[in-house]
């Protein structure tokens, strides 16, 4: 009983760092965000911060995706094969 109890709890912690988030919610983190910034809705310096929230994301991503190792491997796209006659 108590390697069953272990391999949920264990189950239930590695599911709970598979969370997602819709772009909806995403937006609405990133006007929350900016308002807590001291920003109000329609106007330039508002869309300025949400552009900025995007591109920090974007930077982020690509910065993540330069450090995995598998990045940079040899890959063979093209690899002719020869039948002989």
């Amino acid at each position: 009983m108590r390697k069953a109890s272990l391999f949920a709890i264990g189950l239930a912690a590695l599911l709970a760092g598979c969370t997602t988030i819709t772009p909806e919610e995403q937006r609405a983190r990133d006007e929350a965000e900016c308002r807590s910034y001291g920003f109000t809705r329609k106007n330039d310096a508002f869309a300025e911060c949400l552009q900025r929230l995007d591109l920090d994301r974007r930077a982020a991503r690509r910065y993540r995706a330069s450090m995995d190792p598998w990045a940079y491997e040899p890959m063979v796209v093209y690899r002719p094969v020869f039948v002989r006659r």
